[in-house]
C-alpha cells in the first residue's frame, strides 16, 4: 500500500495484543480529495489501521516469516465517526489465533474518548516463494524493509 497508516507502536504483548497511534495531518496528501472543504481520513484508511496493526503483531510473533500479510476478511465493520485533521487515533487489537498462514483479530480505534471504528479481521499470511521459487529474493528484500519499517515504528526498550 502507498500509505502508511500507522505512525506509532505504544505498546505490545506478543501474540496477544498491540496497542498503535495515527495522527492525522492535513499534509496527507489523500485529504485534498476527501474532502477538500470537509477533510476527513477515508473509512476505508481507519480500517487499514487496523489491518496494520494487526500485520505487525503477526510480524512480531512469528518473526518476520512471511512477506505478504493481506487481509482475507473485515467483518462487522462499524465506523461511527469522522477522524480529521489535527485529532490522533489510538488503535487496540486483540488477537484471536495465529497460525503458521493465517490469524485473526478484534479491533477498534478511538479519537479521543470515542469509538470512530471497530471491525473483526482475518489475516492470511505467506511468502511470494511459496508460489514462485524464483521470488525469494523479492521476499528478503520485503522482510528486510519490514524490520527496518518496525525499528523505527517500535522502541523496544
Amino acid at each position: 500500500m502507498k500509505f502508511v497508516l500507522i505512525d506509532k507502536i505504544t505498546a505490545l504483548e506478543p501474540a496477544k495484543s498491540i496497542n498503535t497511534v495515527k495522527c492525522v495531518s492535513l499534509a496527507e496528501e489523500y485529504l485534498a480529495d476527501h474532502f477538500p472543504v470537509f477533510p476527513v481520513l477515508p473509512g476505508v484508511f481507519l480500517l487499514q489501521g487496523l489491518i496494520e496493526s494487526a500485520s505487525w503483531l503477526v510480524r512480531q510473533a512469528q518473526d518476520f516469516a512471511n512477506s505478504m500479510i493481506l487481509l482475507e476478511t473485515a467483518r462487522n465493520v462499524k465506523y461511527k465517526s469522522f477522524a480529521a485533521p489535527g485529532m490522533q487515533i489510538v488503535y487496540t487489537v486483540r488477537c484471536e489465533t495465529i497460525q503458521q498462514n493465517a490469524s485473526s483479530f478484534s479491533g477498534l480505534g478511538i479519537c479521543g474518548q470515542e469509538t470512530i471504528v471497530e471491525a473483526k479481521l482475518a489475516l492470511r499470511h505467506f511468502n511470494l516463494a511459496d508460489e514462485n521459487p524464483r521470488l525469494a529474493h523479492v521476499d528478503g528484500w520485503i522482510i528486510e524493509s519490514l524490520k527496518q519499517r518496525w525499528k523505527l515504528l517500535y522502541n523496544e526498550e
